[in-house]
């Protein structure tokens, strides 16, 4: 029983709560930025460079082939796909990269700002050492 009650103070801790509402929230803004970027930002960049669409940038490195049959219907040659290096998506996806790195530290930032700055502990007081020797001080000049 006693595991059961470590595992529920463990569970209902506060920072556990907090990173679990973290990570939902970042993947529901991750979801956003990726909406953001592909449906806005992206065909508006291929415009710009010349009516490209990042989607279709893609560099084929094995051509296919079609499925060759004899003359009683049985496969000699199976078929072979195309094979292509979808780059046009992965700048796509760096680009989506980008966006969230920079939201999350503007996000850090702000929450950083909003912190409250702790107070400077006081300075310590004279050691018994110290004490002494002020008292000598004071003596002396007398």
């Amino acid at each position: 029983m006693g595991m059961l009650k470590e595992f529920k103070e463990f569970a209902v801790k506060g920072n556990l709560v907090d990173f679990a509402i973290g990570v939902v929230m970042g993947a529901a803004f991750g979801k956003v930025t990726s909406a953001f970027v592909d449906g806005m930002v992206m065909p508006v960049v291929g415009k710009i460079i010349g009516g490209v669409n990042f989607s279709d940038m893609k560099l084929k490195i094995q051509d296919g082939s079609k499925a060759v049959m004899d003359s009683a219907g049985n496969v000699t040659t199976k078929e072979v796909p195309e094979i292509y290096i979808k780059y046009g998506e992965f700048i796509t996806q760096c680009l989506d990269f980008v966006i969230v790195a920079f939201v999350m530290f503007l996000v850090i930032k702000a929450m950083n700002k909003m912190k409250k700055a702790e107070p400077a502990p006081p300075p310590a007081g004279p050691t018994n050492e110290e004490k002494l020797l002020m008292e000598i001080r004071d003596s002396l000049k007398k």
